[in-house]
């Protein structure tokens, strides 16, 4: 892992500063691999043991008694009376799927969300997580807060975040590392269905890896 703390800090230190928090992220480009095919797609998620080194929204549908329990600890919560208002209004519906990261639903309101907003969070890989009525989401939503998706759909190159440009060299390393071994597993031919793995903050330089 001393290699990617050398790359990182290379990167970090080649990079001019910019007045917001950049991420840093990795570029995966794949080859020998049929993405027209779903079950050869990668779509995983990934807790970071260092975090994300930034706050991501995560928004929580539910009726009165979780609605009461995610109130100090969702980012928003929606009440089941509202789906209908949201779902109404597409750009609403897509301003909601855009501004958070992930989602949690009381399970009964699984058929009502996927009915009425599936089309808008479907395709953004957000459909909602359903937890049993009246649970505590605390340590699900503490959990999201630290997760990152990745997902290939169809094509041969995606992006992963590692975490912000604020993160010393050693944490963006082993949330790199941590990232690289699940890409790893869910590649038939591990290794050899990689032809390049880039790291990069948003506006800056980028550095092979691999």
């Amino acid at each position: 892992m001393s290699d990617y703390i050398n790359i990182l800090k290379e990167l970090i230190s080649s990079s001019p500063s910019r007045n917001f928090k950049e991420t840093v992220e990795l570029a995966i480009n794949l080859k020998d691999i049929d993405l027209s095919l779903p079950r050869n797609r990668i779509e995983e998620e990934v807790v970071l043991p260092k975090g994300r080194g930034r706050q991501v929204k995560i928004a929580v549908f539910a009726t009165t008694e979780l609605a009461m329990k995610a109130k100090d600890v969702a980012d928003m919560v929606i009440r089941d009376e509202e789906i209908d208002d949201i779902a109404g209004d597409r750009r609403a519906a897509r301003k909601l799927a855009n501004q958070h990261a992930f989602f949690l639903a009381e399970a009964p309101l699984m058929p009502i969300i996927g009915k009425k907003l599936g089309i808008v969070l479907g395709p953004r890989g957000k459909m909602p997580r359903p937890i049993p009525p009246g649970m505590d989401p605390s340590g699900i939503i503490n959990t999201l807060r630290n997760t990152v998706k990745m997902r290939s759909k169809d094509r041969r190159t995606f992006h992963v975040p590692i975490g912000t440009r604020e993160m010393s060299p050693e944490d963006l390393a082993e949330n790199l590392n941590v990232i690289l071994k699940r890409i790893m597993s869910r590649l038939d031919r591990g290794k050899q269905n990689i032809a390049s793995i880039y790291v990069k903050t948003t506006m800056g330089h980028s550095k092979r890896i691999m």
